[in-house]
């Protein structure tokens, strides 16, 4: 693989649209690791995704992934069952349940991945993550996130822990603010690490990091931050795919100092990423061939380490060579 090509392997990409040929197009002309189906790619349903992913098969195949938590952040519109606050007051073998029917939906949507199983954790309804949460306490919310994930599993989907390090802590919305929080670290290991470390021990194979800013840890927002990535892979213990929350919303945050999607890209990758979901055009709107043009650029220039590169490619080739069996 060229240089561009392996950074190109980095992105999770999403392209507006139901026409199975332009999609197949736009990955013949970017080569993403993966494609990301948005409300505006489903059209009436399963029938339609199924459509676009039968159009996109290949000796490696592609992560493709959709947010599928049901209730509030549901894309596909067979998807009825319970989610988030619904499963959190029944008991645990419901949501065992609606995560092996949802996997079922998604598998017969040819998707293989789903960004769906919220390990946030929050007992304030006023938070904004409070009506997607499984628990409202660390270990009701673990309980259920390890059902979620053995479930998905069953049906060989790959799952994804959200929002790492914890959204509930941290008040504010992520699509429009940079949500901060001066918790102390030992607070966090005690309580908010807690469903992220169940979910990785049952097997998770993806952790999306939230763009949360923990002050007590990192200035940084965790997904920018190579302290987070560090506690991730070295304290959880975890091996598998890190990818981003939309970088757009990094963007849109507000902040200046966040408002180049190529300079967050290039900072995302380095700290320890694995691969980038884009999905939002953000206050600047970029091509995939110019981020890549950057992308390169940074190597070239070595803010972004070959080595690096290197590493996170051959994770996410090994992830998406396992769905091939």
């Amino acid at each position: 693989m060229s240089i561009r090509d392996r950074l190109a392997s980095l992105l999770i990409l999403h392209t507006a649209g139901t026409d199975p040929a332009a999609m197949s197009t736009f990955v013949d002309t970017y080569h993403p690791g993966g494609l990301i189906l948005m409300g505006d790619n489903v059209g009436t349903g399963i029938a339609d995704v199924s459509a676009i992913t039968r159009a996109l098969t290949g000796p490696i195949p592609l992560i493709l992934a959709i947010d599928e938590e049901g209730g509030d952040v549901a894309r596909l519109p067979e998807d009825v069952l319970p989610a988030g606050q619904e499963l959190a007051q029944s008991p645990v073998q419901d949501t065992a349940d609606a995560f092996s029917q949802r996997a079922a939906l998604l598998h017969e949507a040819g998707l293989n991945t789903n960004f769906g199983i919220v390990a946030d954790v929050t007992a304030e309804p006023s938070s904004f993550i409070f009506s997607r949460v499984l628990g409202t306490d660390p270990a009701s919310a673990s309980e259920r996130v390890t059902a979620a994930v053995r479930a998905e599993s069953s049906e060989g989907v790959l799952s994804t822990l959200k929002h790492f390090p914890g959204h509930g802590a941290a008040p504010g919305d992520s699509h429009s603010s940079l949500p901060r929080t001066d918790l102390d670290f030992s607070q966090w290991q005690r309580a908010e690490s807690l469903p992220f470390r169940a979910g990785i021990d049952a097997g998770a194979e993806v952790v999306m990091l939230g763009h949360l800013v923990y002050s007590t840890v990192d200035a940084l927002p965790a997904s920018l931050s190579p302290r987070w990535h560090d506690i991730l892979r070295d304290e959880l213990g975890f091996a598998g795919l890190i990818v981003s929350d939309d970088m757009g919303m990094l963007e849109s945050s507000g902040d200046p100092a966040y408002g180049d999607r190529v300079t967050n890209a290039v900072a995302a990758l380095a700290s320890g990423t694995t691969m980038l979901v884009i999905v939002a055009d953000g206050p600047h709107p970029i091509s995939p061939a110019v981020l890549l043009d950057g992308l390169e650029a940074a190597v070239a220039d070595g803010r972004l380490p070959l080595e690096t590169v290197n590493a996170a490619a051959r994770l996410a080739l090994t992830h998406r060579l396992s769905l091939a069996s």
